[in-house]
């Protein structure tokens, strides 16, 4: 099959969209697909890719987000270029302005396309001041949702609230997790002698964001609990962001490690000891994977990856919505005790076991080879009664 992905965030750019926007180019490449990827132009340039063939399109800067784009505009091209080179669908995994105009131009051409919801854009306007148009972003993503044949969505959850936004046509297609580089094996005794901890010391760690809106100040009153307990408990910070500096400011004890990647990154799990996520704006959160799968326990509110991946009191702890003093505490119980991290830690490489990501790659193939089927059905109908 020729595959058309469009996606306003690609690697380079690091975080859970972009590199699950490649994951799945990648895998279909290697299953012997052919992908059409466009995406905004960026400073550092991807590596090209057996099997990606990317078109790179206008972009701009994401206002507050450093090192982020959004693609403008491209329907002229788009049109252009899938009239010569017609892909059997199109999956469009970003709701900015380069994929309102792929999903304008696939319907335009009759070509069967998917979106993925990914990003809970209308739960942001809150964490920066525009509150009041919230209403306004839940009605350009319903919009947006109701052109395409159908939303790929991770989790059971997700689907009931696009059916709440008014788009019945949501599918669950399951993340994947990589346990094979996400792994305790990947523990560093010297990489924890460089944060200042021994075999005894807890280490809290935070990967993601560095964002408003991913309700770090909660991180901060969980850590500074632990610390009660444990004076000498260290906290480390992997990645960027808006909030970076204000943060680092006023927590001058904090190890900030920057953006990491790879066997870098999973050296940096594996050697930690819990994982206390607070993000209340997730609509899943791949990096709970990615510590489950490297042997971290994990406190997070129960959405996204955690109300399905979270066995509360096995794995980690599954905490209800505005519980925050309960947050606080879990992330304190764990820290002050070994024998409960080394337990949980177990169970939670455990649990990760089969999320495959060859299994999610196929699903993912059978679903667009479903949706050029159908298309070519209806095409057959259509000629047939003409």
């Amino acid at each position: 099959m020729r595959i058309g992905i469009v996606s306003e965030t690609y690697p380079p750019e690091i975080n859970g969209v972009a590199l699950t926007v490649h994951g799945l180019a990648a895998g279909l490449a290697a299953r012997g697909h052919t992908i059409d990827l466009v995406r905004p132009r960026q400073p550092s340039p991807h590596a090209d890719e057996p099997g990606i063939v990317a078109l790179e399109v206008r972009g701009a800067a994401l206002p507050r987000y450093p090192g982020l784009r959004f693609g403008l505009p491209a329907g002229r091209s788009l049109r252009e270029r899938w009239t010569r080179l017609r892909p059997d669908a199109v999956y469009v995994a970003t709701e900015g302005p380069l994929g309102w105009s792929a999903l304008r131009a696939a319907n335009r051409l009759g070509i069967p396309a998917a979106t993925g919801f990914h990003t809970r854009f209308d739960a942001y306007a809150d964490h920066y001041g525009v509150g009041f148009l919230t209403p306004a972003v839940r009605g350009y993503l319903r919009r947006f949702h109701r052109r395409a044949a159908t939303t790929l969505v991770p989790t059971d959850a997700l689907a009931h609230e696009l059916r709440r936004l008014g788009v019945d046509s949501a599918r669950l297609l399951r993340r994947a997790v990589d346990t094979v580089l996400f792994h305790p094996r990947r523990r560093d005794a010297a990489l924890r002698a460089q944060w200042g901890a021994d075999g005894n010391t807890p280490v809290l760690l935070y990967v993601g964001r560095i964002a408003a809106e991913k309700n770090l100040q909660l991180a901060v009153e969980a850590f500074r609990a632990v610390q009660r307990q444990v004076p000498g408990a260290r906290y480390v910070w992997v990645g960027d962001g808006p909030a970076r500096a204000a943060l680092r400011e006023t927590n001058p004890d904090f190890i900030f490690a920057g953006v990491q990647r790879g066997e870098s990154l999973a050296r940096h799990y594996a050697s930690a000891d819990l994982f206390p996520f607070p993000s209340l704006s997730e609509t899943f959160g791949n990096v709970i994977l990615e510590a489950l799968a490297a042997g971290l326990p994990v406190v997070a509110y129960e959405e996204g990856a955690a109300r399905d991946h979270l066995d509360d009191g096995r794995n980690g702890y599954r905490i209800g919505a505005g519980q925050a003093q309960a947050f606080v505490d879990a992330t304190a119980t764990l820290a002050g005790n070994p024998t409960l991290i080394r337990h949980m830690g177990r169970a939670a490489h455990a649990s990760m076991a089969r999320l495959s990501p060859d299994a999610v790659i196929r699903e993912f193939e059978s679903l667009l080879r479903e949706l050029a089927e159908e298309d070519r059905h209806e095409h057959h109908a259509t000629a047939a009664h003409a």
